[in-house]
């Protein structure tokens, strides 16, 4: 019997931040995976980072809105191309596809709309390689939310994990899947991320991130300000459901007139919250366990959040179960190219809320 191919698949992801680009190289047939290798960060540059920064939220609607994105999107994809071509160089992998996760700009789930920056015909151009990119396309245009996309990349990570259990992906929003033992798959966006505590100290202490949760950890949560954020009508909703960075700001405003710390201290408590309240309210079993990844597992503040809110189920980190909080999302990325390769579905009725279970991505 003929096995399905493999390949040796690259995933790009390019993250909200707006730190710098994940780079990945993982082989897999699309169902199992084989291997993973190095993934490396790739900074931006303050010229890069402030272009990308000047065209959030816009739309392509104005002859000069699809210039300014234009410039942008050619600068970010010749940057991505120059890192592909250094990572194959300092590694010594050959590349059989490139999975791309672009840049979000503007994402109105309500809307069925995504704008996403990211040019996969001129980054197949530049680096001779296959690219798979607009993953949430044919979704949205089938009536799903888009996202999230990962679930079926963490099914195969955690097959020989007791089931059931849910992976906690804290990335500039949070979003929540939920594994059954008899192999169903929900999945949904359960609110804000890093984004939120990372939007405060951007504001008043002109840093990218609360490194390490110092600041939160040395901070008062004023549980009333967090009672008050959690009434956002988002968290009413059922799933299957997502968001976007930008709809919980008018909440961070609870924030202002509070010390730097506090409020550090009172996003973060925001955070584990929203995610505890999902997680107990929204999946069809409680889970015993739940892997957290992406970089809000590296806060050692958020995780102790998000641990007493939680007091009955086993919290851990993805470098608990031996993998790599970091590398998950853009691994993801380049697994789902693959699935694209294999004609296999990557989104779902209860995880995108797609009629039938969808295929996604443009192969260019």
């Amino acid at each position: 019997m003929e096995t399905i191919k493999t390949f040796n698949a690259l995933g790009i992801l390019s993250g909200s931040a707006l730190d710098g680009v994940d780079i990945v190289c993982i082989r897999t047939d699309g169902i199992d995976v084989y291997e993973c290798g190095h993934m490396v960060t790739v900074p931006y540059d303050d010229g890069l980072r402030h272009n990308i920064r000047s065209v959030l939220g816009l739309r392509p609607d104005t002859e000069e809105n699809q210039n300014l994105l234009n410039e942008v999107e050619q600068e970010l994809t010749t940057f991505w191309a120059q890192a592909v071509r250094d990572y194959i160089e300092t590694y010594g992998v050959q590349i059989d596809v490139i999975g791309l996760e672009g840049h979000t700009i503007c994402n109105c789930p309500q809307e069925h709309y995504i704008y996403q920056l990211g040019d996969g015909a001129l980054l197949a151009q530049l680096t001779g390689i296959k690219v798979v990119y607009h993953f949430h396309s044919a979704d949205i245009a089938a009536g799903g939310q888009g996202a999230p996309l990962d679930v079926t990349y963490y099914n195969a990570i955690t097959s020989q994990q007791e089931r059931s259990l849910a992976v906690v992906d804290i990335s500039g929003i949070s979003s929540i899947a939920w594994l059954g033992s008899y192999g169903e798959m929900v999945a949904f966006n359960s609110g804000p991320g890093n984004a939120a505590i990372d939007e405060w100290v951007m504001k008043h202490a002109s840093m990218h991130m609360d490194y390490n949760g110092k600041l939160a950890i040395t901070g008062h949560v004023n549980e009333q300000i967090v009672a008050a954020m959690m009434k956002h009508k988002y968290f009413a909703k059922y799933p299957p459901k997502s968001t976007h960075r930008e709809e919980f700001k008018e909440k961070l405003e609870h924030l202002e007139g509070l010390s730097l710390e506090d409020g550090a201290a009172t996003a973060t408590a925001f955070v584990a919250e929203s995610i505890a309240y999902s997680l107990l309210l929204y999946v069809p079993e409680i889970p015993k366990r739940i892997m957290v990844c992406g970089g809000g597992a590296k806060n050692p503040t958020l995780m102790r959040f998000l641990r007493q809110r939680l007091p009955n189920i086993e919290v851990c980190t993805a470098e608990d179960w031996g993998y790599n909080s970091l590398a998950i999302g853009v691994q993801a990325v380049a697994y789902l190219a693959v699935r694209r390769l294999h004609c296999l579905p990557i989104s779902f009725p209860t995880t995108t809320g797609v009629v039938e279970p969808m295929v996604g991505g443009k192969i260019v």
